[in-house]
């Protein structure tokens, strides 16, 4: 089952991968947030990506969400993530600081040390040193945060100590989880977690559980946990249009993670749906795929992408509403607040 009491957070994440134009990509990504408020979702979260718009379409996720916070008024607004060794931690902190005072203190600032490796040396940075740079940046970070000086007698402005109860660390590693609990940050943990040539076949939970151990171990005592569970899902009314939409977005995809280190036992639609951790088709059947991921029970934010599906945005419009309004309750989630709840009509 899914949760004693249900998730207690509902998130909707994109890396803006719609089939268009940088301009077109935004614009469909905010609407698809909008829609998320809409039907009810707690939070809406982006990815950072540099150079690459087949890996992901957005550099600056804090100046998108920024224009997106000006269309929205409940919806947390999170990132997922900055990818900390590539930018100053002090300038994060500014932008973190006037993005939270423009949303109304919507943000949720999610970090991490990822990134695809041929991105750090257009930055004039060694792939390599990216974990100790991660851990230096997100020190000055957290003490930009905190009000600390930070040279020269200067402080962060405008103050933003209410963030550091708001960030996040993302990582696959249960070094990674014993980092951020010691922190008291949140744990993110993702749907593209790494298998070994050990364990091609190893079921997500199995990889992701001892990292949750770890991480509620190394939390201080009385510090409320926060754990995001991020899992590709793609609701449809059709099981078979949902699963013609996967044969085309998971087979453009597959040569590039082999590329990128990633192990794939076969190329059959079913074997691709296992190996990219896809819960795909109706409600009734995603409910019973989810409630398959042990994972999730112990997650307060479950978060939802279409990646590596894909479908026209059209299609992303209808998922949210089927998520929010069947498969998440059926889940022990409970909707807080929604806008307006409205039905997308798809063109047959």
């Amino acid at each position: 089952m899914i949760a004693r009491n249900g998730p207690r957070r509902l998130g909707f994440f994109t890396r803006l991968l719609d089939e268009a134009g940088p301009a077109e990509r935004y614009r469909l990504a905010t609407e698809q947030i909008i829609h998320a408020e809409d039907v009810g979702f707690d939070s809406a979260w982006v990815a950072q990506h540099h150079f690459d718009e087949d890996e992901g379409g957005l550099p600056a996720p804090l100046v998108f969400l920024a224009q997106v916070a000006a269309r929205t008024s409940r919806i947390r607004l999170g990132t997922g993530i900055v990818t900390l060794p590539l930018e100053d931690p002090v300038r994060v902190a500014e932008d973190a600081s006037v993005l939270d005072l423009l949303s109304g203190g919507r943000l949720e600032l999610g970090v991490g040390s990822g990134g695809t490796p041929s991105s750090f040396a257009a930055f004039g940075i060694d792939s390599a040193d990216r974990a100790n740079m991660f851990d230096q940046h997100l020190a000055t970070l957290r003490q930009a945060l905190a009000g600390a000086p930070l040279g020269g007698g200067n402080t962060l402005y405008p103050p933003a100590p209410q963030l550091i109860d708001r960030l996040w660390q993302a990582t696959f590693s249960i070094g990674g989880g014993i980092r951020a609990g010691k922190a008291g940050d949140g744990l993110m943990l993702s749907r593209t977690q790494p298998r070994t040539k050990e364990a091609p076949h190893a079921p997500l939970a199995d990889l992701q559980h001892p990292i949750i151990d770890a991480y509620l171990a190394a939390l201080p005592p009385g510090r409320e946990p926060r754990i995001l569970g991020s899992r590709t899902l793609f609701v449809a009314d059709d099981r078979d249009e949902a699963l013609g939409f996967a044969d085309i977005g998971l087979r453009r995809i597959v040569d590039h993670f082999v590329t990128a280190g990633h192990i794939v036992s076969g190329r059959s639609l079913p074997e691709l749906i296992a190996t990219f951790d896809v819960h795909i088709g109706t409600p009734d059947d995603v409910i019973a795929s989810l409630r398959s991921d042990s994972t999730l029970e112990l997650v307060t934010d479950l978060v939802f992408q279409v990646h590596s599906v894909d479908p026209p945005h059209s299609y992303i419009l209808r998922s949210l509403e089927l998520i929010a309004n069947e498969v998440a309750p059926a889940l022990g989630w409970r909707r807080q607040n929604a806008g307006r709840t409205s039905r997308i009509s798809l063109a047959r």
